[in-house]
């Protein structure tokens, strides 16, 4: 049991390290071109619209909750 969550922490940690030092990877539906071939035309790919990467789910993670975590602890502003 010790060994199998030692296991689950290393991955995870070095999931969280990808993310933090490469963000986006090759989008999966395109390979990376940014095209898709559909009945012999050539059009942008819909899932990351030509731009041939997409952000990691890690690190979309990592922004929501920091997003979140923002807006809720952001300090009231007085005008005087």
């Amino acid at each position: 049991m010790a060994l199998a969550s030692l296991a689950l922490l290393l991955t995870l940690t070095g999931y969280a390290v990808l993310c933090a030092v490469q963000p986006f990877a090759p989008c999966r539906k395109c390979t990376g071109t940014g095209l898709r071939q559909a009945h012999r035309t050539v059009k942008l790919c819909r899932r990351c619209h030509g731009r041939r990467y997409r952000l990691r789910t890690g690190r979309r993670l990592l922004n929501t909750s920091r997003d979140i975590h923002h807006h809720g602890t952001r300090r009231p502003h007085h005008d005087h």
